[in-house]
């Protein structure tokens, strides 16, 4: 039956509801439920082309035997997908056709060919689904992969643009963390750096959010953040600018990492020569079984790899840090830059991520 039931029942009338759940709940196969949620960020989050206050996201459950396993779609508005796509998506996807969640494979395959894009829509089905079969075989997935869970790295914290006195309130509340993700491309880079090494010597990442257009000044500034203790640039320039990209990482005395210019894994290899390495983030590339696919190509071709998110609840980070083990660098905090998180999963402690002893992703609803 398509159309699914989620509980936001997106597109249908109040009418057909008991109907709906009549179905579901005589159905032998997986239920599938979604609700959008509205995540509300503790400062005004800004980069080189948007700010904002919020962040839509989609939350969903698979049921099966019992069991359920939770998923998220972050949404943030340079992705192209919102609540009113997601739902619209995800009411397609019907999965009481299935009635055995191992069939991974296959149902993911299945929700990958119902429509082209909508990335993020069709990973809050993947961590969903990866969260129920782990919570099945009683197991997290850090151990179904095989991965230490001693070796997950720190995470970098994200210091968005804004105003010095600001900027020195957030690296204040981030003083815990061994590595800050410093958010560039605008006007004032390099009042952005100084203020933060006025009161910190904390090493640092950048992301300049494709916000520089040239490339001589771009090596210049690499250069000199080098000299303020930065370890990495990502996305230093417009995605389109292939050639300039590839010159700026070959004179590069930082890696150059790749962002924007990367989603999915038929990407990875476009980038080989252009780029250090990669940065993956479960939105963009459609969820776990992309990421780990993707992560081991990278791996192959000799890339660095960094695993990110969006402002996420702990359910979307706690999927991502499944992975953690396997990457030279993580900013896995976009549940730390949030009000209103609904999950308790992966935690940080001095600035290292833990991955809780619970099978699936590792989360509990909290209050439970």
């Amino acid at each position: 039956m398509a159309g699914v039931a989620g509980f936001s029942y997106i597109g249908l009338s109040t009418q057909k509801l008991p109907d709906i759940l009549n179905i579901r709940a005589k159905s032998k196969g997986l239920v599938f439920r979604f609700r959008p949620f509205e995540l509300e960020l503790r400062h005004v989050f800004t980069i080189a082309t948007s700010s904002r206050k919020t962040t839509p996201v989609m939350l969903t459950e698979i049921e099966y035997d019992g069991v359920t396993g939770y998923g998220e779609a972050s949404m943030p508005p340079y992705l192209g997908e919102s609540h009113a796509t997601a739902g619209a998506f995800l009411s397609k996807v019907d999965l009481s056709q299935f009635n055995n969640p191992f069939l991974m494979e296959e149902i993911l395959d299945y929700v990958e060919q119902i429509e082209p894009g909508n990335y993020a829509a069709k990973a809050s089905v993947d961590i969903a689904l990866h969260d129920l079969t782990g919570k099945l075989m009683k197991q997290p997935w850090f151990r179904i992969w095989g991965l230490n869970p001693e070796k997950t790295p720190f995470t970098s914290f994200t210091i968005g643009i804004d105003k010095p006195d600001v900027v020195i309130k957030k690296v204040e509340e981030a003083s815990p963390y061994r590595i800050l993700k410093v958010k560039l491309g605008q006007n004032n880079d390099k009042e952005m750096i100084e203020t933060i090494r006025s009161v910190s010597k904390t090493p640092l990442c950048v992301d300049i959010n494709q916000g520089w257009k040239d490339r001589k000044m771009a090596l210049d500034m690499i250069f000199w953040l080098k000299e303020q203790g930065v370890v990495f640039v990502e996305q230093p320039m417009p995605k389109t600018m292939v050639d300039d990209i590839a010159w700026l990482t070959q004179n590069s005395p930082l890696p150059v990492i790749a962002d924007e210019s990367v989603q999915t894994f038929n990407d990875v290899k476009k980038v080989v020569g252009v780029y250090s390495g990669i940065n993956i983030k479960l939105m963009k590339c459609g969820g776990m079984r992309s990421d780990f696919k993707m992560v081991n190509t990278a791996r192959a071709l000799n890339m660095k790899v960094m695993i990110g998110c969006m402002t996420e609840t702990s359910c979307a980070v706690s999927a991502a840090a499944q992975l953690s083990p396997m990457v030279d660098w993580a900013d896995l905090d976009g549940n730390l830059l949030i009000s209103n998180d609904i999950y308790d999963g992966v935690t940080v402690e001095g600035g290292k991520l833990i991955l809780p002893e619970r099978p699936g992703i590792g989360i509990v609803k909290k209050g439970k």
